[in-house]
């Protein structure tokens, strides 16, 4: 079992910044293999940001030069660091965590960028 819980959301001026934690707990073999997603009220689960097999940034094209991933092995804790916020990035962002066929979700952290 592995347990996850996401903070630093919160509610942002469009051009902001923010940064997301997603801290892991449980049975953990490795942290690169959560990923960021998010879900705007009406719309499907968007993929946001995960890690590629070689310890890279992956990116949705929806994000890709605003949002950057990073991780903590020492804290079992994943960030997302976001800038260049736009109202478009409202959301839940919620973190992932999938090995073989098993999948653990987090609560998800509110996002909203407005003026």
């Amino acid at each position: 079992q592995v347990q996850l819980v996401e903070s630093g959301g919160g509610l942002v001026q469009p051009g902001g910044s923010l940064r997301l934690s997603c801290a892991a707990s449980g049975s953990i073999i490795s942290i690169n293999v959560i990923a960021w997603y998010r879900q705007a009220p009406g719309k499907q689960r968007e993929f946001v940001a995960g890690f590629t097999s070689g310890g890279r940034g992956n990116y949705g094209d929806s994000v890709k030069g605003r949002f950057t991933l990073s991780s903590d092995n020492a804290k079992n804790t994943v960030y997302l660091q976001m800038n260049s916020l736009k109202p478009e990035d409202t959301a839940v962002y919620l973190c992932n965590y999938a090995r073989a066929s098993y999948s653990s979700w987090g609560q998800g952290t509110q996002v909203t960028v407005s003026s």
